[in-house]
């Protein structure tokens, strides 16, 4: 794949995190790399357009009296329409990648198959019962904490992707969505977009409970240090990310986010 290099804008940013990263009708008019890193620094806006459509039909959902659990389904669901589940997607295929104990090279194949294998089920039934089972601990204390941890999730789902996309992470093939984002984005402009995310995370906190900020701010943390861990494993495992482990991040970043929601809440 062969990157023109120009100066990049927030007009192509957002065109690119909302035409790489959703299925809304967003086209995506430069594919370079000054495109991809201005996109890639914006993913945490396009997580929270994401997050804050399956907050409103959750929070409608059980303001009609629907209840926590159906609330919760609906909420999960959402994310997933509107990328085409294709980060599920990316989630079960590195899940058979990583459990295969094969090679880099025939793990990244098996993972460019187009079916499912037994862990990549596995993974994708539990991390949506994860989800399913946090989001349904929220909206059952009220539903303010389901709809604010559906935006809290789904945003830091897409920070983690800012994160996976800076500079030293490689990418393991030389084509695809992987080789497209890796390494675009400065270490410093990356932290700097955590921090600012984190905090605008931390300060919706606030608005909800006493200890919001420091309970919001944790859980974005926690969400982002496991989105890491898995990372550092795939860049060891397969020399590189490619786009199934940005969809893998991005489930898990999201799934560990809304557990840490759960767990401490009075």
């Amino acid at each position: 794949m062969t990157f023109r290099t120009t100066n990049g804008g927030p007009v192509a940013g957002i065109r690119f995190a909302f035409g790489t990263l959703t299925v809304l009708p967003v086209r995506v008019t430069r594919w370079d790399r000054d495109a991809a890193r201005a996109g890639m620094l914006c993913a945490p806006l396009a997580g929270l357009v994401v997050g804050l459509f399956a907050a409103a039909l959750g929070g409608v959902l059980t303001l009609l009296g629907s209840g926590p659990l159906l609330a919760a389904v609906a909420t999960a669901a959402v994310p997933a329409a509107l990328t085409r589940g294709l980060h599920l997607d990316g989630l079960a295929d590195t899940a058979d990648g990583l459990g295969s104990a094969r090679p880099a090279e025939d793990a990244l194949r098996i993972m460019k198959q187009s079916d499912i294998g037994p862990f990549g089920v596995i993974t994708l039934v539990f991390v949506l019962l994860g989800q399913v089972a946090a989001l349904y601990e929220l909206y059952a204390q009220s539903w303010a904490l389901g709809a604010s941890g559906a935006a809290v999730g789904a945003v830091t789902a897409r920070l983690a992707l800012t994160l996976a996309s800076r500079t030293g992470v490689p990418p393991a093939r030389p084509e695809g969505l992987g080789a497209a984002v890796a390494g675009v984005v400065p270490v410093r402009m990356a932290l700097l977009a955590a921090v600012l995310t984190g905090a605008a995370c931390a300060g919706a906190g606030a608005l909800l409970r006493p200890y919001g900020v420091l309970h919001h701010a944790v859980a974005v943390a926690a969400g982002l240090g496991a989105a890491h861990l898995l990372l550092r494993h795939c860049v060891r495992r397969f020399g590189g990310v490619t786009g199934d482990v940005f969809g893998a991040l991005a489930e898990t970043a999201a799934t560990v986010t809304l557990v840490a929601l759960v767990l401490g809440q009075a």
